[in-house]
Parts: C-alpha cells; structure tokens; sequence
C-alpha cells in the first residue's frame, strides 16, 4: 500500500471506533479481513497510527481546531511521527486513495500548531474532561505530565522466572532484541517500544519463552506482586488470579514451597494458567474454578497471604489499551468501586489472624484505591494498613499514607496502586 491509501484506512478505522463504539482490536481486523491485499507491514502501519490517535485524541483535536479522524490522523504524522507538512501533503493528495489534499486550515494548523502550554490539564494530558477532579487529587498540579507519560507507547517487559533460569542467561537469549535492565527488580528484563509504523519482535517466538524462561509482564505488574514480601513457605490465596500473570510471580517468589491457590469469579480466565504453570515450572500451584461448589469453602481462615488483583478501570494501562480511556464513564467507575468493596470483604474470610492482604489495582484513580482502603479500615478495625515497600528506590513512590503508586512518568511503568493490610493477631 502506498502512505495515502494507509491515511485513508487509519482514518476509516477511526471512524468505525467512533461512530459504532467498537473496541480498536475489532475495528482494526474489521478492515484487515476487508483488506485482503493490505501485508503485514501495513497492517502494522496502520494499527500504529491509528493507536498513537487514540492515546492523543484530545491534544491533537486542541492543536489542529478539529475533532475529526482525518485531523488526527495529520496531526499524528506531524506532532508524534515527525513528517514534515509536505511529505503530509503528498501522502493526502495521493490519488485515488489518499483522503485527499490538504485544506488551508490543516496547512496552517500543521505548521503553527497551538501551543498546548496554554491547553487545560486534561488536554495536555489526553484523558476525558470528567476525570480531571480525579487526576487532580492523585497528582495535583502534575496531573498534565502524568496524562501526558499514560499517552506514550509501552515497552515489553519480561519478568525471568528464576524457578528456570536468572536474569544473566534470559538476557543473552534476548539478545536479538537489545534487551536492558530497567531497574526497580532484578528480575525484570525490558525491550524498547519499537517504533510506531513498525512490527513488534515476538519474544514468544524464541525456544528459551516456551521452556518457561520468562513471562511477559509490565514491571508495575512484577513490582505489585513483588509486595507480597517473603511468601516462601507460606499459604497463599490469588482471589481474582484473572490470566495468572502475578499467580506465576508469586509462585516463583515462592520457589516452590508452601501453597499457593489461583481463584476467578470467571472460569474462562483461569484456563491458560494450568498450562502455564507447567510451563513455567511451579509445582505448589492449585487452580480453583468457581463451576465447583464452594471451591474455596476449605481455605476459609487458613490463608498467611490474599492477594487482590481487584478489578478496576485499568486506567493505568492506557498506553497499552489507549481506546479504554474513550469509552470509559462515570457509571463504569462506580460499578467497579462496588466490585472491589465486595472482593475486599469477600478477602477477609480467608486470612488467618496476622495475616496480609495485599490490595492491587491497576488504576490511578483514588476513588478506586485510596478511597476504597480507607473505607474497608472504617468497617474493619481489626485491619491495620503497613508500608507497601522499604526499599530506598520504591519508598519514593510511596503514597504520604504508605501505600506504593506506580506510573509511567514516576517509576517508566504502567500505572499501579498497592497497599498491604494486615489482620491482628
């Protein structure tokens, strides 16, 4: 495909999201199985700008004076791809398939775009209008910059599972892809975002990935699990375990002692995580499904460790699901402060006394984690909230109450809340 004929389709995919609600995902095969003629270098060209639109929807449309798809996507190739206004113009004009030539107003826009010094918060920040008190409370006077770092692709992070290998040989194995150590875990092994218009490498692809060697896993995911402390030995309780991704964390943490048991409330999450536990060499793991009756009846009041991975907007995760922010409302925001109450309370029947539960979300919003922990402590008395962390390099991401907040612009990671709470004795 030529560059004019690839606008045209970012431009019709957008519109598809747009005008029918679809999820980026659907909408981008939606045009891959009607562009049959379309390789993979141009679906990846496309599915790159129509996400870099996604993750800048509201600073674009401030700096071109236009919402539409087709002023985003122009705005993309200047602001973020770095073209120059003529080869945009080219690219536009390019008959039949190009959207066509370039207007004044989007020559005038695309050379002296509007300073987005000047723009709100929530402009500068690329998240929706409503959630700006929320952003305000998490991050004050930053809230912009915050926005801004949740609008910037994602790279790959591996977490080594050291039940196979340590971080020294996974690092030669990735050796193709110039991995790095990006800091924060020792066991974490981190791939640059590759470029926009461009394929990503697959890591699952090299023999050492289907011998268990590692696990694809955003640091914040690794670092959340992380702050279960010293499991070895222990008994430990994964109640909304979903794919099991921080199941197979805490299990290497574990490095195959004591007990540890991946619950969901939806039996379909749970059905890669026999397999990859086998894969990845853990031998303490039960899976309980919720098709059983009372699958969990057994553990009540026998558990060292809850471990909550609640379920949450998943605003932090924006830079890897950059639609989601679109289509989120206040309602949805409001169903999931219920689910995690429930799944808090439900939590607590499993503990033994002095034991812990560590309550993860990967949402940046305090009405889902702040506001929910201080509302369990009101209703449990017997709960006393610890520090997430003591180590000097993450107790600067702690909250003033203790509790570790994770970002792309504080810690280079997707966005993550963590406080431990510990039943007495």
């Amino acid at each position: 495909m030529r560059d004019g004929g690839r606008l045209s389709a970012a431009i019709e995919v957008l519109t598809e999201i747009e005008t029918r609600h679809r999820p980026v995902r659907l909408a981008l095969k939606a045009w891959g199985d009607a562009a049959r003629y379309a390789g993979a270098k141009d679906r990846a060209w496309v599915s790159g700008l129509v996400l870099d639109v996604l993750r800048r929807k509201r600073s674009l449309a401030w700096r071109m004076g236009d919402e539409s798809a087709r002023a985003a996507v122009l705005g993309v190739l200047a602001f973020a791809w770095g073209w120059p206004v003529e080869k945009i113009a080219e690219a536009a004009a390019d008959a039949p398939h190009g959207p066509g030539e370039l207007t004044d107003a989007e020559w005038s826009a695309l050379r002296g775009a509007a300073d987005l010094d000047a723009a709100p918060p929530d402009v500068r920040g690329d998240y929706p209008a409503w959630l700006d008190a929320s952003f305000a409370r998490a991050f004050g006077d930053a809230r912009g910059e915050e926005g801004a770092a949740l609008a910037e692709r994602a790279p790959v992070d591996l977490r080594v599972n050291t039940l196979k290998t340590d971080p020294d040989r996974a690092l030669k194995a990735l050796a193709p892809f110039d991995p790095e150590r990006p800091g924060l875990s020792p066991n974490a092994i981190r791939i640059a975002a590759p470029d926009a218009a461009a394929r990503s490498g697959a890591v699952e692809a090299i023999p050492q990935f289907g011998k268990g060697w590692f696990e694809v896993q955003d640091l914040g995911s690794q670092l959340a699990a992380a702050m279960a402390g010293d499991v070895k030995g222990q008994q430990v309780l994964d109640l909304c375990a979903g794919g099991g991704g921080k199941t197979l964390a805490l299990a290497a943490e574990m490095a195959n002692t004591g007990q540890i048991y991946a619950y969901d409330s939806d039996a379909r999450r749970l059905t890669d995580t026999v397999r990859r536990g086998e894969r990845a060499g853990v031998r303490n793991l039960q899976v309980r499904t919720p098709l059983n009756k009372d699958p969990l009846k057994d553990l009540q009041g026998r558990m060292d460790l809850v471990f909550i991975d609640a379920p949450c907007t998943g605003t932090g995760s924006w830079r890897r699901h950059p639609d989601t922010k679109w289509r989120l409302t206040p309602d949805a925001l409001a169903k999931r402060q219920q689910d995690q109450d429930q799944v808090l309370e439900e939590g607590t029947k499993y503990l033994k006394p002095g034991g812990r539960i560590v309550y993860v979300t990967c949402s940046v919003l305090p009405e889902e984690d702040e506001d929910r922990v201080e509302a369990f402590l009101a209703r449990h008395p017997d709960f006393a909230r610890r520090p997430a962390a003591s180590a000097p390099d993450l107790a600067r991401l702690l909250t003033p109450a203790g509790d570790l907040r994770l970002t792309p612009r504080s810690s280079n990671t997707d966005g993550f809340y963590v406080a431990v709470l510990e039943k007495a004795r």
